[in-house]
């Protein structure tokens, strides 16, 4: 695949504005992407620093929630719309729990995933209404919402 074929938003000359991540990812998954980022803006108010990440040409850009460690990231790819979530040692007994009743592409995704002395880095692509709430269950696992937003 050429630089110009990548499936990642690369030009590090162009932070992606919501417009271009809309054209690249498509609508349904930007529906997905704005859905997300609504809930985590609900849930979480005012706790995570969002920002725009630059991984080269390989990785291209990126969205990373974060407070003091990564919450998640949003990867925009050609057409998907895939999260980011690293979980730690005591998040991975309590995500562990709920892998059940997880689809199973989210289940297998997570399954799947690297464990480095940081975490169990997952990726996952959030592709219909269901792994939107699967992502949502995780991402609750990994830090408890704020009352207001549950």
């Amino acid at each position: 695949m050429t630089n110009s074929e990548s499936a990642r938003m690369s030009d590090p000359a162009r932070t992606p504005t919501p417009a271009s991540v809309a054209a690249w990812i498509g609508a349904r998954n930007f529906k997905r992407w704005t859905d997300l980022a609504a809930f985590i803006d609900r849930c979480y108010p005012g706790v995570f620093n969002v920002e725009w990440l630059f991984g080269g040409k390989k990785h291209g850009w990126s969205l990373r929630y974060k407070k003091s460690k990564s919450f998640c990231t949003f990867i925009p790819e050609r057409s998907r719309f895939r999260v980011l979530i690293v979980f730690g040692a005591a998040d991975r007994e309590k995500a562990e729990a709920i892998l059940a009743g997880l689809t199973s592409h989210v289940r297998e995704d997570y399954r799947q995933s690297p464990t480095y002395p940081d975490g169990t880095w997952m990726v996952t692509t959030v592709d219909s209404a269901k792994a939107l709430k699967d992502v949502t269950r995780l991402l609750q696992v990994k830090r408890r919402p704020k009352e207001a937003g549950r």
